[in-house]
């Protein structure tokens, strides 16, 4: 069974790509939760448990296609048909759980940051909009595209929201944020048509390339608060 468009010849490549994307949500979690030990504001915790979620979601995948495509060759070498056919039966509960995972956790993710700049929450609304991802994440288990039609809706009104946010404050961090974000939709739209082999690999360096940008906004942060240290 397989519900992505992985090329083989990509797999190592895209594991690391996913793994690295991995490195720099946790990072810009463990950030944002310094941040908020300093500040109090509980904006920043939340931000960074929107990149956490996306993170523990990376890391779902992660797992799901190393087993999937590395440990089940032992498959082929087991003489009997019915072992063979509850090994792979096993395999594919496993392999849509993780996919699940990963859905689910990145659309959780992208939700609460989207949500983050609103002054006005409702915790109805929220449980309604929770509960919708949830049923999304379930279905694009066979629908595959829908889970990014649902991202790159999500990604779109996070840019919309803190787009207003940059006209305010003109800072040149939420301007970094924009690219990312956009270049992050911009990967969702690649994604969505990624039966062709080299769109889904184009996809996945454009979302390498969102998430390079995340790494030097954090970078240049943590540089800033060094300066104001010394001052």
């Amino acid at each position: 069974m397989k519900i992505v468009f992985t090329p083989e010849w990509f797999l190592g490549t895209d594991v690391m790509i996913e793994l690295f994307s991995f490195i720099i949500l946790f990072l810009f979690f463990i950030f944002s939760y310094k941040s908020y030990k300093i500040t109090k504001n509980k904006k920043s915790l939340y931000l960074g448990w929107g990149f956490l979620l996306i993170a523990i979601a990376e890391i779902a995948t992660i797992l799901t296609k190393v087993v999937l495509y590395y440990d089940m060759s032992f498959t082929r070498h087991i003489g009997e048909m019915i072992l063979t056919y509850n090994v792979v039966k096993s395999v594919d509960f496993f392999y849509e759980l993780g996919f699940f995972l990963h859905k689910f956790f990145t659309l959780l993710g992208l939700y609460f940051i989207y949500r983050l700049p609103m002054k006005e929450k409702s915790s109805s609304d929220a449980l309604l909009i929770v509960f919708f991802l949830l049923i999304s994440s379930l279905v694009s288990t066979t629908i595959y595209y829908l889970f990014h039609v649902t991202s790159l809706i999500l990604l779109s009104l996070i840019f919309i929201e803190y787009y207003g946010v940059y006209k305010k404050n003109k800072s040149k961090n939420t301007k970094m944020f924009l690219i990312a974000i956009g270049l992050l939709a911009f990967s969702s739209i690649l994604f969505i048509m990624s039966s062709l082999a080299a769109v889904y690999v184009s996809g996945q360096f454009i979302q390498l390339i969102a998430y390079i940008v995340l790494l030097v906004l954090i970078i240049g942060i943590l540089n800033s608060s060094k300066e104001l240290k010394k001052h």
